[in-house]
């Protein structure tokens, strides 16, 4: 199970540079296109669009796994171990509720638009909400994960890296020596 795990996730991050790639494409030649030739591609923007869409999307995911989020967490330290679960699990509690309004309310929205098709290209709006599914789906199962690991001891709140707090912070862990902090990690 952990390595179709992990190969999901690695399809995620291939999906994301192609993504990217394309948008650098798209973008690039249409403004060379522009200014040398005076001419364009016609459905350069809204591909683009759509393209910036489930990469951010995809990359939230992603960054949902790698708890590279930022986030506060003095309050958890100040508290004591089983105020800190407590308070831990009554946030995953309320992100699983707002996740599962960000899945019903995409695939209501993706059920709406399967059949309108988009102006320059065709493609079904419906592609376009479910970016929406593409990471909520993801991210209900990762939080509710990390909140049975929570319950249940599995991870231990008081030692275990949830959120950072700046982004240099998650820049200077990548180049870093390890912390007495532990990463969540999935068995």
């Amino acid at each position: 199970m952990t390595r179709i795990i992990e190969f999901y996730f690695f399809a995620l991050k291939v999906a994301i540079a192609l993504l990217l790639a394309g948008m650098v494409v798209l973008v690039f030649g249409n403004v060379v296109l522009r200014y040398a030739f005076n001419t364009g591609i016609t459905y350069s923007e809204e591909l683009s669009r759509i393209f910036f869409i489930w990469l951010t999307f995809l990359g939230a995911v992603v960054a949902m796994r790698e708890h590279g989020h930022l986030g506060v967490d003095s309050l958890l330290r100040r508290l004591p171990p089983l105020g800190a679960r407590i308070a831990v699990l009554i946030g995953q509690m309320m992100m699983l509720w707002a996740t599962w309004l960000m899945i019903s309310g995409s695939w209501t929205q993706t059920l709406i638009n399967l059949h309108v098709a988009a102006p320059a290209t065709g493609i079904s709006m419906g592609f376009f909400y479910g970016a929406g599914l593409a990471f909520g789906i993801p991210a209900f199962l990762i939080i509710l994960s990390d909140a049975f690991g929570v319950a249940t001891g599995r991870i231990d709140v008081t030692t275990a890296v949830l959120v950072r707090e700046t982004e240099e912070q998650a820049a200077g862990e990548d180049h870093a020596e390890p912390s007495l902090a532990t990463p969540i990690t999935k068995s």
